[in-house]
């Protein structure tokens, strides 16, 4: 039986890599990453699995039966001075139910899950899906001026491979992966662990708001057109269209002339929104052009708002989610069902194969940083739920 000691045990070589006492950096494609994917083959090796890495730089630990199988895992990657568990938790968590399981698994740990360096969130796994745009991601920059074409042929991978990723996708059966609750959601129904109905919609909207530079002291109120003041107030206005469903962050935002004494001329800014269904987006997408007609008549600010990206959101295969409810039962675990406001590994497999989440409780609420905290005995009760699982679906 999977036990917090297992967890313990695999967690104890792989937490150095990368740890200081700002958090955990092991962005992808570099020497940490590096050290991390040398610790997948060791642990591989220990449990008898054989490593292979494919043409995305996903890392595969298989059995020596015949597949294709049925897989758990997810990222060793993190954002900057991130957290200790995120991605890495079910990547140990692999290994252990892949080394109690009745049947053959295997354990993959995905390349760039983060995107932190180059901005390529779920890299490995859309790669793999051939839902990546090889010809954009390849020619990215990072802040030091090294593309991703040369980081990746530094780490040993061939980008001009990327295209036969997706052949090994035929390798896989379905896949579930075990991760760290980003939220206090699972915490809140006082279960260490909880099932993943579907990652939320979300949708990515860039506005350019162009105003005209002036005076900060002797420009009256009434004779501004202010950029970045109408761009704070699209801003809280989509903060206040999002409701108590969903949300809205503005994440980035970019200013001229950028000075402490000029009001604002340009400004490019940002928002994420996420929602649990396409339907709530939607309509916050209407309030949101409706406010931005608003505020460029009230302003003067000529304001341009755009859809950048759009994602309908992931709704995990009904019978993965039964398997994962019947698990938990045999073990004596309520197993309540979630939406997952993050995006992760097994949506974009979804797509493809037959998938499933779960999310293991964190008390502390917080996630990419260093204050994530996961019980173990939490995460091994999480594990054997997918154990279960698997076995029962395999």
């Amino acid at each position: 039986m999977i036990s917090a000691e297992d967890l313990a045990e695999l967690l104890a070589d792989l937490e150095p890599i990368g740890h200081s006492e700002r958090g955990t950096t092991r962005l992808a494609w570099t020497d940490e990453d590096a050290a991390a994917r040398a610790w997948f083959a060791r642990t591989a090796a220990r449990g008898g699995l054989a490593t292979e890495r494919d043409p995305a730089g996903n890392l595969w630990a298989l059995p020596k039966a015949r597949g294709p199988w049925w897989a758990v895992g997810s990222h060793l990657d993190s954002v900057r001075e991130g957290g200790r568990y995120d991605g890495a938790l079910g990547v140990v968590a692999g290994f252990a139910i892949a080394q109690h399981s009745r049947v053959p698994l295997a354990v993959i740990a995905f390349a760039d899950e983060e995107g932190a360096r180059y901005n390529t969130p779920t890299f490995g796994s859309r790669a793999l899906v051939g839902q990546l745009d090889t010809s954009d991601v390849l020619a990215r920059v990072d802040e030091g001026g090294v593309a991703l074409r040369e980081a990746m042929q530094s780490a040993g991978v061939d980008p001009n491979g990327l295209a036969g990723a997706p052949a090994w996708a035929d390798r896989l059966r379905g896949f579930v992966e075990l991760h760290i609750d980003q939220s206090r959601d699972v915490a809140e129904l006082d279960a260490p662990a909880a099932v993943v109905r579907g990652l939320a919609a979300r949708m990515r909207v860039e506005a350019a708001l162009a105003g005209v530079a002036d005076h900060a002291g002797t420009t009256r109120r009434a004779e501004r057109r202010d950029a970045l003041l109408a761009g704070a107030r699209l801003v809280v206005r989509a903060d206040e269209l999002a409701g108590p469903e969903m949300v809205a962050t503005a994440g980035r935002i970019l200013v001229e002339p950028n000075a402490p004494t000029t009001v604002a001329s340009q400004v490019r800014l940002w928002l994420d929104a996420r929602a649990p269904g396409p339907e709530q987006l939607d309509a916050w997408w209407a309030g949101l052009e409706l406010a931005a007609r608003g505020l460029e008549a009230a302003t003067g600010v000529e304001l341009r708002a755009t859809v950048a990206s759009v994602n309908h959101g992931t709704m995990f295969d009904e019978q993965v989610r039964a398997a994962l409810g019947q698990a938990a039962g045999r073990e004596g675990l309520s197993a309540p069902e979630i939406v997952c406001f993050a995006g992760h590994d097994a949506g974009v497999i979804a797509q493809k194969r037959p998938a499933g989440m779960v999310l293991v409780r964190n008390t502390a609420g917080v996630s990419h940083a260093p204050g994530e905290y996961v019980d173990l005995e939490d995460a091994a009760a999480g594990a054997r739920i997918v154990q279960a699982a698997v076995e029962a679906l395999a």
